[in-house]
């Protein structure tokens, strides 16, 4: 009888240590915060309200904006493939080798994003007990090639627009009548509208995993072209008018998200995070305040990589920072505010601004951001990717001043941002600056003479390919353009461009 009691008494010491044990760990989990990441495709300053847009009303965006904290200063690359690579590698395009932009399933050739040699913020956050989602455009891996690419990527779910498949026109649509990849496989969603399907997808997401810390990356399709109505602007017509319904239909969605945050009671143990991955197609011209300002898609003026960027925090922190942030600096930042060491990234560039969405500051720990990336690549003899220029133009940002660098390591151009900052005045001959260039050519020969090529195993190629000879012409014809810069627009071309029908 007294064995009995003694081992009815080591069970339930045990059960209650295990119990503890268990307790302590979903506790510990439960303290993780939850994160979803919007980056909306082709968008600038100039057609968010919050940041002074005056042609347009975004009332769910601004407020974020009035809830959260507001970058001035957030640096994405100019143009698709960079902007997305460096968010997920926390490396610059000069070391993940991403510089141009390659259209994988449309180009082929074997080209793709390789998970194994680029681990995502993703798979870092799975790795620690993260519930992970991908939804909305992808368009760096081939799917039909590549089924567990999101997968391996560090997705646990995925609702996703692969980017258009050589050989399969539905799989162009992105917006009315989607071709949208799931675990199920690629099919035509008909009838429905594609932002709805990936958003929707999110929502139910959130409902399934809310008692689970989560990492949520909506890479969305809107705004970029082709121009449509929208679910709740059917009538419109002109291209700049369906650019107007796309944007508000963005904003649109923001609320619904928002929405689902607050019934769901998560919004006070999430970071939600709102930007642009590069600037507005430059077929559209906006107006900022009392500027007109042309798309910079693919510049590196501001209009092309000073990205939108809100936060809003847990303890929905307000305040407008002035901090230096770039895209690189997304994946230790999100490490850091999960208690996370950044164990998986040795050659990433990025510096975590976790402490600006804790506290009230006007400095990042960086002293300067760098921003690079576009046009197409060209292939070489083997059809692997490789890059336009051995060293190719970019700017580097410190909190006052901007430089431009040319193909051949130079500084060309210095811009005083706070008194300047739409760049009318090269200041580079100026005796003053001298101390300034030195600073920023230090910088520059501290760089790789050589920007990395992309790092890959080469995928199966079945599906067709671009032809060596007509994507180097392509690239030709892209990459040897007069200017990296696109300046303000006039009045005359902005009432010009918004009474012009493109039915």
């Amino acid at each position: 009888m007294k064995k009995i009691r003694i081992h009815a008494l080591t069970l339930i010491i045990a059960l209650n240590f295990s119990c503890t044990i268990k307790k302590n760990s979903v506790e510990k989990t439960a303290t993780k915060p939850n994160f979803i990441f919007i980056m909306v495709d082709d968008l600038g300053k100039e057609w968010i309200s919050s940041y002074g847009a005056t042609e347009i009303q975004t009332p769910h965006i601004d407020a974020l904006a009035a809830n959260g904290i507001t970058f001035n200063n957030a640096y994405s690359m100019p143009q698709c493939t960079p902007s997305r690579v460096a968010l997920l590698t926390g490396q610059y395009p000069y070391v993940n080798g991403w510089v141009n932009h390659y259209d994988v399933p449309r180009w082929g050739n074997g080209a793709n994003f390789d998970s194994k040699q680029y681990p995502s913020f993703a798979t870092t956050l799975r790795d620690a007990g993260y519930r992970t989602c991908a939804a909305g455009k992808w368009q760096i891996n081939d799917f039909r090639l590549e089924p567990d690419a999101m997968v391996q990527a560090g997705f646990d779910a995925y609702c996703m627009w692969t980017g258009y498949e050589a050989g399969n026109p539905q799989s162009g649509e992105r917006f009315w009548d989607p071709y949208i990849f799931t675990k199920e496989g690629s099919r035509t969603y008909e009838g429905e509208f594609g932002p709805d399907v990936f958003t929707n997808f999110i929502i139910d997401f959130m409902k399934e995993n809310k008692e689970d810390p989560m990492c949520i990356y909506y890479p969305m399709v809107l705004t970029h072209t082709p121009f449509v109505h929208t679910p709740l602007e059917r009538d419109v017509k002109t291209n700049y008018n369906k650019h107007k319904a796309m944007v508000r239909y963005t904003d649109h969605l923001m609320g619904r998200l928002v929405a689902s945050l607050k019934k769901l009671n998560l919004d006070e143990k999430t970071y939600l995070i709102f930007t642009t991955d590069n600037g507005t197609t430059p077929r559209i011209i906006g107006k900022r305040n009392t500027d007109y300002v042309q798309g910079g898609k693919t510049y590196l003026t501001e209009n092309g990589i000073n990205a939108p960027f809100i936060v809003t925090t847990p303890n929905k922190l307000h305040y407008t920072t002035d901090a230096l942030i770039d895209f690189t600096d997304i994946y230790p930042t999100l490490l850091e505010l999960a208690g996370l060491e950044n164990n998986a990234n040795p050659k990433g560039n990025g510096y975590s601004f976790a402490d600006v969405l804790k506290e009230k500051k006007q400095k990042s720990k960086r002293d300067w951001v760098l921003s690079m990336g576009s046009l197409p690549a060209v292939l070489d003899e083997d059809k692997r990717v490789e890059n336009y220029y051995t060293f190719k133009d970019r700017i580097i940002r410190d909190e006052t001043f901007k430089a431009y660098v040319d193909t051949s390591k130079t500084v060309i151009r210095i811009f005083n941002m706070l008194k300047d900052p739409y760049e009318t005045e090269n200041l580079i001959n100026q005796t003053e600056i001298a101390p300034t260039l030195e600073k920023f050519t230090a910088i520059v020969k501290g760089l790789p003479s050589n920007d990395a090529i992309p790092r890959y195993e080469k995928t199966d190629t079945i599906y067709g390919n671009i032809s060596i000879a007509e994507l180097n012409r392509m690239s030709e014809k892209s990459n040897q353009r007069k200017s990296n810069m696109l300046q303000l627009s006039t009045e005359e071309d902005f009432l010009k461009h918004i009474n012009i029908e493109n039915e």
